[in-house]
């Protein structure tokens, strides 16, 4: 096995090179849902999976889940699932999610050649949506999976004014995006053993203490919002700045008001990354302002009193500036602690390799989120170079530990012990 798995860490990064060619832009990497650059990656993953000894599936939201069957001789085999995604955020890294399903594609591979069957049903599965890019969400395609898909999503616009539902009655996906198929494609939790994901780290704390892997505690809670201030338009030499109602200026105050009060609490971030002025004019006051917000932290009651206070802080600013606001929240995602039993296997799988069991926990939200709601979920975290830089072209990993970290998940996968 160790000769079958000696290259598996430069076939992992040259997968992912040929997989980010599929691109919205030119010049770099955007994967939006549905886009015909998101199709093409997709039937490519499936073509991998196929090759790697998978049957393969493509259900009514897009994921592409392959599976590597079982030992002939379990008859009552459950599955242990492991996945991420495969949708970029505008001009993003080629590793952040797609680690996730180009390493596990590759070991699978690698399995598969030495004839080796697991004790249990194996699946990848590469989710069709988590970055929100296209339809301002959150876990599209896992929320789907763990049966919790909202079908008001359906109702949701992109930039073009394409419904969600539009979207996918043109996709040729299974179903056509009717909620029953959506409801269907849901798994029964009682057939998974798990689900544990390998992701690339996405931040400088591995680089900085010189750890190529490390083994996920929790996963911080999110909540995501499109905020609107609405003011008047007006003309920018004739208004006296006393008597102007600019939505713009408002925006600025509530974005630096996210900041200020995101600052204040450990573990507690929040980002605005989106901000426009929609039919913005150089000699216009804006009549309108729309921004994103971001708030995550370490523990669910943190992020709930910063999102009340900002909430009425934005109430506060639009009615001292005779400004209106709307604040639209995508449904949160809450903290998800990883199970301990897990934790425990990929730790005593370092330890055995020589390494640290190091423990550390993540800041960016992720696919086991919404799949610890029907199962028990872990996470190896894979070292991040370029100072930990991610959703940026500079976004990397060395083929070097990509081997690492499919040597690991092949031990972990030999010697699972499911609970009880």
């Amino acid at each position: 096995m160790s000769q079958t798995t000696a290259s598996l860490g430069q076939a992992i990064l040259d997968h992912a090179d040929q997989l980010a060619r599929f691109s919205d832009m030119e010049g770099g990497l955007t994967c939006a849902y549905l886009t015909p650059a998101h199709r093409a990656a997709q039937d490519q993953l499936a073509q991998w999976m196929e090759a790697a000894g998978m049957a393969v599936r493509i259900d009514a939201i897009g994921n592409v889940i392959g599976r590597y069957a079982a030992d002939p001789a379990v008859t009552d085999a459950r599955v242990l699932m492991t996945g991420s995604h495969f949708d970029t955020v505008r001009n993003g890294g080629r590793y952040d999610g797609r680690l996730g399903i180009l390493l596990p594609i590759a070991v699978v591979d690698a399995l598969n050649r030495a004839g080796i069957r697991l004790p249990y049903h194996f699946e990848v599965v590469g989710f069709a949506e988590e970055e929100g890019l296209r339809f301002k969400t959150s876990f599209l395609a896992s929320s789907v999976l763990a049966d919790r898909f909202d079908p008001a999503l359906l109702a949701r616009v992109d930039a073009d004014g394409i419904t969600l539902a539009e979207a996918l009655a043109i996709s040729g996906l299974p179903g056509a995006g009717d909620p029953q198929a959506l409801r269907a494609a849901a798994l029964d939790p009682a057939t998974l053993l798990g689900f544990v994901e390998v992701h690339i780290e996405q931040g400088p704390v591995l680089l900085h203490h010189d750890l190529p892997l490390g083994v996920v505690t929790q996963i911080a809670g999110s909540s995501r919002f499109q905020v609107r201030v609405e003011g008047q338009a007006s003309h920018a030499g004739t208004t006296p700045m006393g008597m102007r109602k600019d939505a713009a200026a408002g925006a600025a105050e509530m974005i630096l008001l996210v900041e200020e009060r995101c600052a204040a609490a450990p573990t507690l971030v929040g980002t605005v990354g989106q901000l426009q002025v929609p039919n913005g004019s150089s000699n216009v006051i804006p009549a309108a302002c729309t921004f994103s917000m971001d708030i995550r932290a370490g523990a669910d009651d943190i992020r709930e009193a910063a999102i009340a206070d900002i909430v009425a802080g934005i109430e506060r600013i639009a009615a001292r500036r005779g400004l209106s606001a709307q604040v639209e929240r995508v449904p949160p995602v809450n903290n998800a602690p990883c199970a301990r039993w897990l934790m425990d296997q990929f730790g005593a799988v370092l330890k055995k390799r020589g390494m640290e069991a190091f423990e550390l926990p993540s800041g960016a939200g992720h696919d086991a989120m919404m799949m610890h709601r029907i199962t028990d979920v872990a996470m190896l975290f894979v070292r991040c170079g370029n100072g930990g830089i991610s959703h940026n072209p500079l976004e990397t990993i060395t083929a070097e530990d990509a081997q690492l970290a499919a040597e690991v998940f092949v031990d972990f996968l030999r010697h699972f012990q499911p609970l009880g």
